[in-house]
């Protein structure tokens, strides 16, 4: 008979979904290991923000690939394929099995698929951050639109960093970003995705519930902190949900009832987000958020693939 090999099993949806906890509950099941995938959690301190699970509630099961950067430092979704698929290779070789969990879709995408990242320019890079800084995101997103729309769609006008990447490939290849991104094509075919299926006025009264617990759990310290270590000077880390509306409160551009409610609205927007590109992929296998048996729904799902 043929020896079997670990499945790579990924937690996907919406925040506020319900992902961590279906997470925990299959490692628990599978002898697993939690990898994460969330673009802000790779930070260092930023803890409450971005519900990361606490040390006394992961029911001590091994987490990787979290708190790897300060707050200055930019993310690179490149650099955290490298380090996934190697953490993911660890907990293999271990016999034990790989639980991804995050509500980055890119980070997940790269992570499973195969996903080639084209070269980069430095001095074509310079020249259109300078453009950035001169004119704006705006323009640029517009000068993308022209020459990508597909990339410009699935790019937010205010992200101008992932813009100026967009037109630098562009530039530097001559086709489209679009044609860069991931195919849906799994690096290893034992791979499974699990979303957490969730209709949208409990997820936006969930996600509600959760910005005022986070506000009452000491966010605005944490900013407070993260702004004392450099928060702002971050490329990526500044523009987390929830840590920039509560910095502009800091700097008195809002009132903190404001930041907070700020906080819900980007927060909706951003699941809404999530949740349609997960739609998009055939190969998720959807569980209800409140099924009795969603774990073993899930468990039905993985299969592990012969060596």
């Amino acid at each position: 008979m043929p020896s079997e090999v670990s499945p790579v099993v990924a937690v996907v949806g919406a925040t506020a979904a319900g992902k961590t906890g279906l997470s925990l509950d299959l490692a628990e099941r599978l002898d697993g290991e939690v990898v994460n995938t969330d673009a802000m959690q790779v930070y260092r301190g930023m803890d409450v923000g971005t519900a990361k699970v606490p040390v006394a509630e992961r029911r001590g099961i091994p987490h990787h690939l979290l708190d790897l950067m300060g707050v200055r430092e930019p993310a690179n979704v490149a650099r955290f394929q490298a380090l996934a698929r190697r953490t993911i290779a660890e907990i293999r070789d271990r016999g034990r099995v790989p639980v991804l969990v995050g509500g980055s879709a890119l980070y997940t995408r790269a992570v499973l698929d195969r996903f080639e990242f084209p070269g980069t320019d430095e001095a074509l890079r310079r020249r259109l951050e300078g453009e950035l800084a001169e004119v704006g995101p705006a323009v640029l997103h517009a000068r993308l639109a022209e020459r990508d729309p597909e990339a410009a769609a699935a790019i937010q006008v205010e992200n101008g960093r992932r813009v100026v990447r967009a037109l630098e490939v562009v530039e530097l290849t001559g086709r489209p970003f679009s044609a860069s991104l991931p195919r849906l094509e799994y690096v290893d075919p034992a791979t499974v995705q699990v979303g957490v299926d969730i209709d949208r006025p409990t997820l936006d009264a969930r996600i509600q519930q959760r910005v005022a617990q986070m506000f009452d759990q000491g966010f605005v310290a944490e900013v407070e902190r993260l702004l004392d270590e450099g928060l702002e000077d971050g490329l990526t880390a500044s523009r987390a949900i929830g840590y920039r509306e509560v910095a502009a409160a800091l700097r008195g551009e809002l009132t903190l009832a404001q930041a907070q409610e700020r906080t819900v609205i980007a927060t909706r927007r951003f699941a809404r987000r999530q949740d349609s590109w997960f739609r998009k992929d055939p190969r998720v296998t959807w569980v209800r958020f409140d099924a009795a048996d969603r774990v073993e729904q899930a468990l039905a799902a993985i299969r592990p693939a012969p060596r």
